[in-house]
């Protein structure tokens, strides 16, 4: 009831609702009361005409064409009981249904359901309803189907599930068609659940990948090069290491689980460092000079840390009811990255410090879902946001996007675009000023001086890369003590160095999204045969094609170029240059689906989002950047159809060096979650630049990328009177037993490294769960070596957490030494030892040490006592 009166009240205030309307017709126990006996409850507004133009949907809602602000109560909520209800009354009334499910998996298990029900039901998988995404290619495809394919679609029953995806069911009377989607029957949500095993690819495991011949840097041995992995015998043990090369002939073998101590060596490509020698002192000269330069380094980084922290800013309330509403709206499953970023985000805007966070995650990985949690939060608060994004196009799909999500709450969103009037601008100013409006989306023009809100909360700035340093540090000083979260797929290595570097906090979403596949890739010389193949292949399956032309002269020309080559195709054209209506025109046309090929020029760079596009040809690919090339394909493939990219070059052209290294690297970064190996291998290309000075790019270069921050990240440490950070490089694992992946397990060594990686962050029970899992998914019954392995990596995280520096088998005892500085919980200790029985004992000397007797145990049963003593500890220092 609260929630209520706040609502009426928001309304009042935006003018949106008669002031003193405030009374609730029915109280909450007098509607209970009334519905006894019921399973259903529904709420409709009450101007709900039923007439034309109306669309109704099941269980009785009245919905419109358009957006109708109100709740959309699920009808169903997974009880097919009532769902085969609905379909007998309606086909009583002489009506067919059409039930959609996601998948052929869940349409075949509806489809059995159903049937086992008793309901007259049959399927359909074929292609033709495969691609539907709208009630109205529904409709369109029922009203036609008997004439296209000279048959029933139904094949004369009365219930049809098929292979789609709507937002919410309905019924359309004159053809005397219901359709139920999935979102109906699985209370509203298209899918929601746990993500299915397979489905989910491969996490982010490194920015960069190792392969044999490339450099990289031991942190106490210095830069070497990586020859390969090898499978020893140590004192009857067997385990593979990793081979470094170093100077002189000098070998260097690591553990796997010690892999964490080398980094590849990331400068500038084109310059070979130089290589250490084993046992020799340079090594420890270069760590000791870049250090010591580092000061000053660090010395400003804390300054701006410290200056950044002291401003106050505004302290937003935890979520309410409404906030849950909005967010259990979203349609579609959110990843464990998007919720964890959520919640650091929303952990930055409840406290006393300024927020100034950076959101990293690959093309289509769920940003802007993110953000607008972060929309809504503000805005219920009572402040205001404002929304930048580079391009006029990319304003507009936001705008249509936040509407369709804050439809039903009192959420006023305005944008400042070319796409408006002058009129228009000007009542958004005014709306701005008066605070009517909640959220303005706009291009540069946001940034003007006529732009005044009337109390600013947050700023967004969408693809924060396309915006030069001026416009940022603009934003900065004209609103100081505004929240400010950037978004960007592709993080510019100066922006990536500042947020490793702990300037500004960093969350990444590194899950990729659910039942997507990877864009092929193609780099080749420029032919006609070429592009007219891969616009009929789209055209085939009703998809559409970018053509990528980055030059406003000679565009029309090229227009006409491909509509002789492909004339069933309706092509148009879009530039920056272009008139605002014309463009918006253009623009509409083509997600509207009225033209098959729209030649544009970078315009579509930027976060647009037209699934039905799956193919993108690139004319003079090699004319543009790395991070460009990256977001241009990733204009394509954010459905669940294949896409594919063509990157085209001039024939006979003899391509420069750099030109040549981005085109190799946007193809051989294909996977989901390149936009950090991208960043990277940009910053490889372009060089490292520097943070705050150029005196230090001489220094990076010498030790490479990763080493160069630790050194940094010690400094300013050892500057803030902080103890050196106890990481999982800082302990030793020593134990008597063979662990290891084998080749015959996994045969392919890039997968055995990728795998050893994944093993090396094991942090809980349900990490260890998870890979145990994939190792059987995807190779089998697990070896009892690989699972010692396992353990053996759980262990050595789990003793970072507990402050212990080294854990050793020596045969009847395992000896676990502390830290040096750790501070030990003793009371602790001693609960532990008297749960342990005499068989734990504890050393306080000068270097504190717990041992643990294991004297008749095998080296399984050692493992598994090990790891629930480390467990405890764990609890006893949390």
């Amino acid at each position: 009831r609260d929630d209520h009166f706040r609502m009426c009240e928001t309304l009042s205030e935006k003018g949106m609702l008669l002031p003193g309307s405030f009374t609730m017709h029915h109280d909450v126990e007098t509607l209970m009361a009334g519905t006894s006996g019921s399973r259903l409850l529904s709420f409709a507004p009450f101007d709900a005409e039923e007439g034309a133009g109306s669309v109704h949907s099941p269980r009785g809602r009245t919905t419109r064409p358009f957006p109708v602000p109100g709740l959309s109560l699920a009808p169903y909520a997974g009880h097919l009981a009532l769902l085969f209800e609905d379909i007998l009354k309606w086909t009583e009334r002489g009506m067919r249904t059409v039930v959609l499910a996601s998948s052929a998996e869940r349409a075949k298990r509806l489809h059995g359901e159903l049937a086992e029900a008793g309901a007259d039901v049959t399927g359909r998988t074929d292609a033709i309803w495969a691609d539907v995404d709208a009630g109205a290619g529904v409709v369109s495809l029922f009203d036609t189907a008997s004439t296209r394919h000279g048959q029933d679609p139904f094949g004369g029953r009365s219930v049809l599930v098929a292979i789609g995806a709507l937002q919410n069911g309905f019924q359309y009377p004159e053809l005397k068609l219901s359709v139920v989607c999935e979102s109906d029957i699985e209370s509203g949500r298209a899918r929601k659940g746990k993500m299915r095993k397979g489905m989910q690819g491969q996490k982010i495991s490194a920015f960069t990948d190792l392969k044999p011949g490339d450099f990289v840097v031991h942190q106490t041995h210095g830069i070497g090069c990586y020859v390969g992995l090898e499978q020893l015998v140590v004192e009857g043990v067997r385990r593979d290491y990793l081979k470094i090369g170093y100077k002189d002939n000098g070998a260097l073998f690591i553990p796997t689980t010690s892999m964490d101590l080398v980094q590849k060596f990331i400068g500038s490509e084109g310059r070979e460092p130089r290589l250490n020698k084993l046992g020799g002192g340079e090594w420890v000269k270069t760590k000791a000079r870049v250090r010591e330069s580092l000061k000053e380094l660090a010395a400003s980084l804390i300054k701006i840390q410290a200056e950044r922290q002291a401003r106050q800013g505004y302290v937003f309330s935890p979520d309410t009811s409404w906030q849950r509403q909005f967010e259990d709206m979203f349609p579609f499953e959110e990843t464990p990255d998007q919720l964890k970023c959520v919640v650091e985000i929303k952990r930055d805007m409840e406290s006393a410090t300024v927020m100034d966070r950076l959101l990293c995650g690959d093309v289509g990985y769920g940003k802007t879902e993110v953000a607008l949690r972060a929309v809504f939060k503000a805005v219920m608060d009572g402040k205001q946001v404002a929304f930048l994004v580079p391009t006029t196009v990319l304003a507009a799909q936001h705008y249509d996007n936040f509407f369709k999500r804050f439809s039903g709450f009192p959420v006023r969103v305005e944008m400042l675009s070319r796409f408006r009037t002058d009129a228009e601008h000007r009542q958004v100013l005014r709306d701005l000023r008066s605070g009517r409006a909640d959220v303005l989306v706009g291009t540069h023009m946001i940034l003007s001086e006529t732009v005044q809100f009337k109390d600013l909360g947050l700023l967004i700035i969408d693809e924060e890369q396309r915006f030069g340093v001026e416009h940022k540090e603009a934003i900065k000083l004209r609103y100081p003590n505004v929240d400010l979260l950037t978004l960007s797929a592709t993080p510019i290595p100066r922006t990536l160095n500042m947020s490793l570097s702990g300037i500004r906090e960093i969350s990444t979403i590194e899950d990729p999204p659910l039942e997507r596949y990877p864009v092929q890739t193609y780099v080749l010389e420029y032919r006609d045969e070429i592009i007219r193949d891969a616009i009929a292949r789209e055209m085939a399956r009703a998809g559409q094609v970018f053509y990528l032309f980055n030059r406003v002269r000679g565009i029309q020309s090229r227009v006409h170029a491909i509509q002789a080559l492909a004339p069933e195709a309706r092509v148009g054209f879009a530039h920056g240059q272009m008139g605002e209506r014309d463009l918006e025109r253009v623009i509409n046309a083509f997600q509207e689906k009225e033209l098959d090929v729209l030649v544009c020029t970078t315009i579509i760079e930027s976060g647009i989002d037209m699934p039905n596009v799956n193919t993108i040809l690139v004319e003079d690919s090699d004319r543009l950047g790395l991070a460009q090339l990256y977001q241009l394909r990733g204009r394509v493939g954010r459905s669940n159809r294949l896409a594919y990219a063509y990157l085209t070059y001039r024939q006979d052209k003899v391509l420069n060096e750099v030109a040549e290294k981005r085109l190799k690297a946007i193809r051989e970064f294909t996977e989901f979650g390149s936009g950090f190996k991208i960043a990277m291998r940009d910053l490889q290309i372009r060089g490292a630049g520097n943070l705050l000075g150029a005196e230090q790019h001489g220094h990076l270069e010498t030790v490479g990328y990763d080493m160069y921050l630790r050194l940094l990240d010690e400094a300013v440490a050892e500057l803030q009177g902080h103890d050196p950070v106890h990481s999982v490089n800082d302990v030793t694992v020593e134990f008597p037993a063979s662990a290891y992946l084998d080749s015959t397990y996994i045969p392919v060594e890039d997968q055995r490294i990728d795998m050893y990686k994944t093993i090396a962050v094991i942090r809980t029970e349900g990490d260890l769960s998870d890979v145990r899992d994939e190792l059987l998914d995807r190779y089998g019954e697990i070896p009892a070596e690989t699972i010692r392995l396992l353990d053996i990596a759980f262990i050595r995280n789990l003793a970072v957490s507990c402050g212990l520096a080294t854990v050793k088998d020596r045969g009847e005892l395992v000896a676990m030494a502390f830290a040096e500085g750790f501070t030990l919980p003793l009371e602790g200790i001693g609960e532990l030892m008297r749960l342990w029985k005499g068989r734990l004992l504890f050393s306080a000397g000068r270097h504190p040490c717990l041992s643990l007797r294991v004297r008749d145990e095998g080296p399984d049963v050692r493992l598994a006592n090990i790891k629930i003593l480390l467990q405890g500890l764990q609890k006893l220092k949390s």
